[in-house]
Parts: structure tokens; C-alpha cells; sequence
């Protein structure tokens, strides 16, 4: 195995261990996102942290409102979207991306799964 394939080995086993933890989410978009010539097909989303979600509702977030996942999207999206990027989105994507947030302020108990 060369070191390049060591390497993706690797990231992708970060990359899968962070997911099981429910901290990352990946997300293919029904509408890529253009900018420039580059084209955006998906985005991974991450857990926020208590101080990425200042200034913003968390009811709004958890009832999907529109501006405050604009707001929040760029803030945890990789590769880290404009907020005139995330008012452009597909409202399919949006509702997605929304949906996978809230997921993330919900409890494990809230979930359904155990510590």
C-alpha cells in the first residue's frame, strides 16, 4: 500500500469515527453550489460549539427558520459557505442542512440512543 493510500486510509477512518460520534455530517447537494468554476456537490456540516450558536435563536434553529440557518451554515459547513451562498441554496438542501443542525442540539437521550 503506498503512502498516499496509507493516507486516505486514514482520513477517511477519522473522518468515519467522527461521524459515528454524530459530530460530522455529510451532505449531497441536490443543487451544487458554483462558485466561480469551482462546483460545490457536498458539504460536510459540523457539531457546533455553545459560542458558534451566539447571536442566533435556538428555537429558531430547532424549528428550521430560515435566517438562522443562514446565519449558521457558514459557520459550520466545509467547505465554508458564504451567507449569500447559504440565501442560495436550494430549499431542499436548506431543509436538509437545517434538519441535520438540529439534529446536533438534540440530546442522546432525545435521540433515542444510549451513553
Amino acid at each position: 500500500m503506498s503512502q498516499a493510500q496509507k493516507a486516505n486510509t486514514a482520513a477517511d477512518k477519522t473522518v468515519a469515527d467522527t461521524a459515528a460520534e454524530g459530530t460530522r455530517v455529510t451532505i449531497a447537494l441536490d443543487t451544487p453550489i458554483v462558485r466561480g468554476e469551482q462546483r460545490i456537490d457536498e458539504i460536510v456540516l459540523r457539531k457546533p460549539s455553545a459560542g458558534e450558536l451566539r447571536g442566533v435563536n435556538l428555537a429558531d434553529v430547532l424549528q428550521m427558520q430560515t435566517d438562522a440557518l443562514i446565519k449558521l451554515i457558514p459557520r459550520l459547513s466545509q467547505p465554508s459557505l458564504t451567507e449569500h451562498e447559504a440565501r442560495q441554496m436550494d430549499p431542499a438542501d436548506l431543509v436538509q442542512c437545517g434538519s441535520d443542525i438540529a439534529g446536533f442540539l438534540l440530546s442522546k437521550r432525545a435521540r433515542g440512543e444510549t451513553a
